[in-house]
C-alpha cells in the first residue's frame, strides 16, 4: 500500500486517443514481488494467490466486454530501492500495465511509490507493505493497501505479548522503514502497558554473523527476544545466533517472519514462540481456503488472501470505470471495495463484474474483508500463532 494522469496505457493491440477511454483487448497488471531477496520463500504463493484473482476474472468473460487480463511479474527484491524501481518502470513504461499489484516490502514500496506510480498515475496496492509511514505518503489517491498498518500490528502484538505475562523483552529489528516502525509502534504500546524493553537495535541483512548484535541484546537482561525483520535474512540470521550462542530460545516474531522456512530450519527448537500476521477465521477467510485449494493454490501464509484483494480490487475497479484506463482505474478503487453495493466474497469475481457490466454496486469483501478509508488503508485483522508440533499454530484471533 499522485497523479498526472497519464494514459499510455496497458494493452496489447489497443489504441488511444487523448483522454478517450481504451478499449482493451488485453490488460495489463504487474505483480511486484520480491521473487528473491529476504522473503524470497513467501513470495511465490503471494503470487498464486494475485494470479488467482487474474485467473478467475479473465476466465469468467466477464471482463470489459471480453477483454482478458495478463499478469506481469517483475522482481522488487523487497530491500533493493534502485532495482524495484527500475523493475516497476520496466513494467509502466515497456509492459504497459494498468495497475500494479505490490510492492511488497514497505521501503521498496514507497520508493516505487515516489519515482514511478506517482509521476506516472498508475495505482499500486500492495499486500504486505505495513510501514505506518505510508499511511501519509504523497500519493496523489494512488496508493493502496489490503493489509493494515504496523502501527495496529504494534498494538496488538504488544497486548499478546503482556498477555503471556512477558514484561520485559529486547528487540531486533532490520534496519529499514518496516522494522524501524514495527519496532517504534510495539515498543511505544509494551510501555504504554506497563511493559519494559530492555534494548531495541537494528540489525543489517546479508551479515553471516549476528553474535555481536544478539551478545548486546543477551546483556540488556531480558529472557524473551522480539525479531521484526525477515524470514529469509538477518531475522533468520538473528535466531540462528541466539540458539548457537544460548542467548534466547524464546522469541516474539511478527508477519515477516511467519512462513514455512522457519520451521524448516529450526523447528521444535523454537517451540513455545509467538506471533501476529495479518489474518482471520472469517468466513471469507475460509471460503478462500476453500476456493484457492480447488485451484491449486497453497491459502495457507502470510499475505495470500491479502494478495488475492489487491489484485482483485484493480479489476474491479476497471470494470466499474468501463475503461482500463489507468486513471479510470484510480477513481473507482474506493467505490468497489466499500459499501453500497452488493457484498462480493472469493471466488465471486464473475459474480461482481456481471454486476458492474449492468450498472450495479459492489462491495468487494474478498479474503481479507477489505475495507478502505480514505487515504487507501484498511483496519485489518490478525492472527495469534504459537509454534508447537512444528508449525505455526493459530491460537487466537485480534
Amino acid at each position: 500500500m499522485q497523479i498526472k494522469m497519464r494514459k499510455g496505457l496497458l494493452f496489447v493491440a489497443a489504441a488511444f486517443l487523448g483522454a478517450q477511454p481504451a478499449v482493451a483487448e488485453t490488460m495489463k497488471i504487474g505483480v511486484l514481488l520480491g521473487y528473491t531477496g529476504p522473503i524470497e520463500s513467501l513470495t511465490p504463493p503471494m503470487a498464486d494467490a494475485a494470479e488467482l484473482a487474474i485467473s478467475e476474472a479473465s476466465d469468467s468473460g466477464n471482463f470489459l466486454g471480453g477483454a482478458t487480463i495478463e499478469a506481469v511479474r517483475a522482481d522488487s527484491t523487497c530491500i533493493d530501492a534502485a532495482a524495484a524501481t527500475a523493475a516497476a518502470e520496466q513494467l509502466v513504461n515497456t509492459d504497459g500495465v494498468a495497475a500494479i499489484m505490490g510492492a511488497d516490502c514497505s521501503g521498496v514500496t514507497t520508493a516505487v511509490a515516489n519515482q514511478v506510480a506517482v509521476p506516472n498515475g498508475v495505482v499500486m496496492i500492495s499486500p504486505s507493505a505495513t510501514s505506518p509511514a505510508l499511511s501519509t505518503i504523497d500519493d496523489n489517491g494512488l496508493f493502496f493497501r489490503t493489509s493494515p498498518s504496523d502501527a495496529r500490528q504494534g498494538q496488538v502484538l504488544a497486548d499478546v505479548v503482556m498477555g503471556r505475562d512477558i514484561s520485559t523483552i529486547a528487540i531486533s529489528y532490520t534496519n529499514n522503514d518496516y522494522g524501524k516502525g514495527l519496532a517504534d509502534s510495539f515498543q511505544s504500546a509494551f510501555e504504554a502497558l506497563g511493559g519494559t524493553v530492555s534494548l531495541s537495535a537494528s540489525h543489517e541483512d546479508g551479515k553471516a554473523d549476528y553474535s555481536a548484535e544478539v551478545g548486546a541484546l543477551s546483556a540488556s537482561g531480558a529472557e524473551h527476544l522480539a525479531v521484526f525483520g525477515y524470514i529469509d535474512q538477518g531475522g533468520k540470521g538473528i535466531i540462528q545466533s541466539s540458539l548457537d550462542l544460548g542467548a534466547f530460545d524464546m522469541f516474539v516474531l511478527a508477519d515477516g517472519m511467519v512462513g514455512d522456512s522457519l520451521i524448516e530450519n529450526f523447528g521444535d527448537t523454537i517451540a513455545g514462540t509467538i506471533a501476529t500476521a495479518p489474518g482471520s477465521d472469517s468466513p471469507n477467510s475460509a471460503a478462500f481456503k476453500e476456493f484457492a485449494k480447488s485451484a491449486g493454490a497453497d491459502p495457507n501464509g502470510p499475505f495470500r488472501g491479502e494478495a488475492y484483494d489487491a489484485a482483485a480490487l484493480i479489476i474491479l475497479a476497471a470494470q466499474a470505470a468501463g475503461s482500463a484506463d489507468r486513471a479510470a482505474i484510480q477513481s473507482k478503487v474506493l467505490d468497489v471495495a466499500n459499501a453500497p453495493g452488493e457484498q462480493i466474497g472469493p471466488g465471486e469475481l464473475a459474480k461482481a463484474l456481471m454486476i458492474l457490466a449492468e450498472g450495479g454496486e459492489v462491495d468487494y469483501q474478498g479474503a481479507s474483508n477489505v475495507e478502505l478509508d480514505a487515504g487507501g488503508n484498511t483496519f485489518g485483522s490478525y492472527q495469534e500463532f504459537e509454534i508447537r508440533n512444528n508449525m505455526f499454530d493459530v491460537v487466537g484471533q485480534h
